[in-house]
């Protein structure tokens, strides 16, 4: 459908000059190979440093594998520990061949205790095999945009050459899965109990993320990551003041320190800015649109002081038709779009639609009465 334009621009906006303050993304210096710093909301990079070069990841793979678990719908569901599961190496959260254990305990002790048991548990009871999963992994990749990323196995150990990330890919990764509800609870968590009735206790998991547990005030979760090849792999999320970060580092040896550098020095500079308030769309020129257009949701951006009055926005609204005008009920919900650009590179569109007129939804009969009733003075209700 050929569309046409409808160019708003607000008094205040203009060409942003700079994207990225030059002092904001020094003072973000880290030690790691690899580094992003994201928003989380509108996605906007804050700071980064070789964030698409190609790198071994870790256990930070288990976040494909936590999300993978959660949106199967079988968190409630037992699973039984195989022989193969059991026999991962590296990290463990203990389980026993043939133990009957919820898929939802499996993504407690995989993300706050990194167990390999855990994640070859979940990719056989999700995936039906090792295969079968890793399979769903590079779609789940493949659909959320992760361009530079395959992987090979649900935990990061270094037993294949082809399973490899990059920091961008990853941050991409945790967007989608801090938009989870459940997968945010997990991710947050410091403790959790794992009813064990077999036993005469019960397991006690606590997160090894110190930056929830004991370093960060404002940590909301995360993944930490080690194999001899990756090095120190870790994501981890921030929150403060309406602005959500997400920061990812590759074979970082200061990890815990580059991290809350890059969010406290992000919290200082940035704010949230509300570019688009949800309701009805003002200045249409159209006279068929005028006053009928809206957004449903208001749009925010994380700017810099520097930055508060350079945005530019433009209406993009379908050709009216002529059995529009004859009759409304054919006119579609949505009829256009609000595209948003920043700093000249379209950043986001969000729908517009159209505002039916409301009918009051009575049948001839209950005009017939009203009418009736208001002839003779009687009330409608006796």
């Amino acid at each position: 459908m050929k569309l046409f334009k409808v160019i708003i621009l607000s008094v205040i906006t203009s060409l942003l000059i700079l994207a990225i303050p030059q002092n904001t993304s020094a003072a973000m210096y880290v030690s790691a190979s690899s580094a992003v710093l994201m928003e989380q909301d509108s996605g906007r990079i804050i700071y980064e440093k070789d964030a698409n070069t190609q790198r071994r990841i870790a256990s930070i793979t288990k976040i494909m594998t936590a999300i993978l678990a959660i949106e199967s719908g079988k968190l409630k569901e037992k699973v039984t520990v195989s022989e193969n599961a059991v026999k991962a190496e590296g990290s463990s959260v203990y389980l026993k061949p043939g133990e009957k254990i919820a898929l939802e305990d499996l993504v407690y002790g995989l993300m706050l205790r990194s167990g390999n048991d855990a994640a070859v548990a979940i990719a056989e009871a999700v995936g039906g095999s090792l295969d079968g999963f890793v399979y769903m992994m590079n779609q789940k990749a493949e659909e959320i945009g992760m361009a530079n990323t395959h992987f090979s196995n649900p935990h990061g150990l270094d037993d294949h050459e082809d399973h490899y990330s990059t920091a961008y890919d990853m941050a991409l990764l945790t967007r989608y899965a801090m938009n989870n509800d459940t997968y945010k609870k997990i991710a947050s968590t410091k403790t959790y109990r794992q009813d064990n009735p077999t036993e005469a206790w019960d397991r006690v998991w606590k997160n090894k993320n110190k930056l929830l547990t004991s370093l960060y005030e404002y940590s909301t979760g995360g993944k930490t990551g080690y194999t001899k090849r990756a090095k120190r792999t870790l994501v981890s999320t921030a929150e403060k003041d309406g602005l959500s970060l997400i920061a990812v580092t590759l074979n970082d040896p200061d990890d815990w320190d580059d991290h809350i550098n890059m969010f406290e020095t992000a919290f200082k500079n940035y704010t949230m800015k509300t570019v688009m308030e949800k309701g009805d769309l003002k200045d249409v020129d159209s006279k068929f649109y005028k006053k009928k257009l809206y957004i449903k949701e208001e749009y925010n951006y994380p700017i810099t002081e520097d930055e508060q009055n350079f945005f530019s926005v433009e209406y993009k609204l379908a050709p009216v038709k002529k059995a529009w005008k004859k009759n409304e009920e054919k006119v579609p919900s949505i009829v256009g779009e609000v595209e948003i650009s920043f700093d000249q590179k379209i950043v986001d569109t969000i729908p517009i639609y159209y505002k039916h007129t409301e009918k009051d939804g009575k049948s001839f009969i209950d005009h017939f009465k009203s009418i009736f009733f208001a002839i003779n003075g009687v009330g409608g209700n006796g």
